[in-house]
């Protein structure tokens, strides 16, 4: 039997999953709204499956609901969706409900278990940069799964069938969890860049230092996959250079204040690793 399915939010996110669901022969996509209709309209066309409708209140039921709206607009829209359902009566069969926020818990979406849903979060560890692209790439991408033990089970079996690899997150520590990517990709992208601004003002040749930072990134993570954080750990900092971590710290903020704060920072980080295995010490 077919999985109907209804999506709120035609960005990004919302674009990539269609094209990922409409691969799927047990998949209908039912559905789609937009807080402007005119995405929703290029959304199914892009997919050539499912009705772009211009309200919640045109949808019809479905067996799975994506909510991929901002973070700040999930709980607005479900209690919204809510209050649509439930002018209709609560007599509709019960419905799973779901968003892709690595910040919010599914408890965000709470007036929707009032109607007797079931209520899930699933965050594709994934970069939706480009829809097609990130749809070509979904297969095999890990996705933190929490919420109601029937909305879990479902989405995890939908996100097989897609050929994601799901895996548990606690919902009290959503922020925490969603913070270590921030950490991992993020944070990794910025340091690239004070990088590269440190070594064009050291007079090193634009092309010379993007591959400087290429190889360097790329060895820095073989290493790490190999060794572990501690192991894979080198430089001053790690190897106890007090003086090079002080004079090269002042160095950096001559240059760049704010890249000094992180460089002392960091190196104090990176000295408690090397010794205790940890960075809180």
């Amino acid at each position: 039997m077919s999985t109907t399915v209804n999506l709120i939010g035609a960005g990004k996110v919302g674009q990539t999953l269609l094209r990922c669901m409409a691969r799927l022969p047990d998949v209908t996509i039912q559905d789609v709204a937009s807080a402007r209709h005119s995405s929703s309209v290029e959304a199914v066309e892009a997919v050539d499956q499912g009705h772009a409708v211009p309200a919640l209140a045109d949808m019809a039921a479905a067996d799975v609901w994506f909510l991929t709206v901002p973070d700040t607009k999930i709980g607005e829209i479900a209690a919204e969706l809510a209050e649509t359902i439930g002018k209709k009566g609560k007599a509709s069969r019960p419905q799973i409900a779901v968003h892709c926020s690595g910040y919010h818990a599914a408890e965000v979406m709470a007036p929707l278990r009032n109607l007797g849903w079931s209520l899930a979060s699933a965050h594709p560890m994934l970069s939706f940069a480009d829809p097609e692209t990130a749809a070509g790439r979904f297969p095999g991408t890990w996705c933190g799964v929490e919420g109601d033990g029937p909305g879990v089970e479902a989405i995890e079996n939908l996100l097989r069938m897609l050929g994601a690899r799901p895996f548990p997150i606690a919902s009290e520590a959503k922020a925490l969890y969603h913070a270590a990517a921030v950490f991992t990709n993020n944070f990794t992208t910025v340091l690239q860049a004070i990088a590269l601004e440190a070594w064009e003002a050291a007079g090193v040749p634009d092309d010379v230092a993007r591959e400087l930072n290429w190889t360097l990134l790329r060895s820095t993570v073989e290493n790490i996959d190999r060794f572990g954080p501690q192991d894979a750990l080198t430089g001053p900092a790690a190897r106890g250079d007090r003086e090079v971590v002080r004079d090269q710290g002042r160095s950096v903020s001559e240059w760049h204040d704010d890249a000094g704060k992180v460089y002392r920072d960091l190196s104090a980080l990176a000295a408690r690793l090397k010794t205790t295995g940890n960075t809180r010490g």
